[in-house]
């Protein structure tokens, strides 16, 4: 039963959903479906929140290496849900002014929203600024040129980086923009690039991305991939 059930509603609602999606009779039935799946979200929520505390008070109990930064993200997480849940510090809404919990929660100025301005986005810019220095490292390993692709690619990235700056404009500028070798000037040449050589490129990467999706779901909702299930789905 415990693999049984949940392979039989995956099922159902794949079916459902594609039909949904092909038929436009049956439309409602993804709506509906929809619904639960908004629900089922609502749960999952609460049990990884749960799951949250129960993993990083663990640490903490136990005084594992690095259990001062679980004590942070515990607070953050309190301080968060309490604030958001709470209203703490929204005006009413003008409609019903006797209601305090009226009001939008992340409405500008309130305490939800000066956490979420001044302490999330600056916490996820300085994470991606950090990412920025390993994307350089890993940047400059792939570009030795050991080979004819390798080459290629460094060659390619160089005119990139050149023609997105002042100096691809200095350094081609003699280049008339009325002349037929216009398209050679580094900026042009760039843009170029993007549109052509980069598009394609995105395009097949989606292609592939798309079969692989189709290929997935068919998997699971026939029950050849029981992963969703856990260990005890194989």
């Amino acid at each position: 039963m415990k693999r049984t059930v949940p392979l039989i509603i995956t099922f159902l609602g794949g079916v459902v959903l594609i039909i949904a999606y092909f038929i436009p009779y049956t439309q409602a039935w993804g709506e509906k479906a929809a619904v639960f799946f908004d629900v089922l979200a609502a749960i999952a929520f609460v049990l990884g929140g749960g799951n949250l505390l129960k993993n990083h008070l663990k640490k903490v109990s136990d005084r594992v290496a690095g259990w001062g930064y679980s004590v942070i993200c515990l607070v953050a997480f309190l301080v968060t849900l309490t604030v958001g849940l709470g209203k703490i510090g929204v005006n009413p809404n003008t409609q019903f002014s006797n209601y305090a919990w009226s009001g939008v929660y992340d409405q500008v100025g309130s305490p939800f929203w000066w956490l979420y301005e001044y302490g999330f986005k600056p916490l996820t810019a300085t994470m991606f600024a950090i990412l920025a220095f390993y994307v350089a490292s890993a940047a400059f390993r792939a570009f030795r040129a050991k080979n004819f692709e390798a080459i290629l690619l460094l060659g390619t990235a160089f005119i990139i980086l050149l023609g997105r700056t002042y100096a691809g404009v200095v350094l081609t500028g003699f280049i008339p923009d009325d002349s037929a070798f216009s398209g050679l000037k580094l900026e042009n040449f760039t843009v170029y690039i993007m549109q052509v050589f980069n598009t394609a490129g995105n395009r097949a990467i989606m292609i592939g991305i798309a079969l692989g999706v189709a290929s997935t779901s068919l998997k699971v909702l026939l029950g050849v991939d029981r992963s969703y299930l856990g260990s005890g789905g194989d």
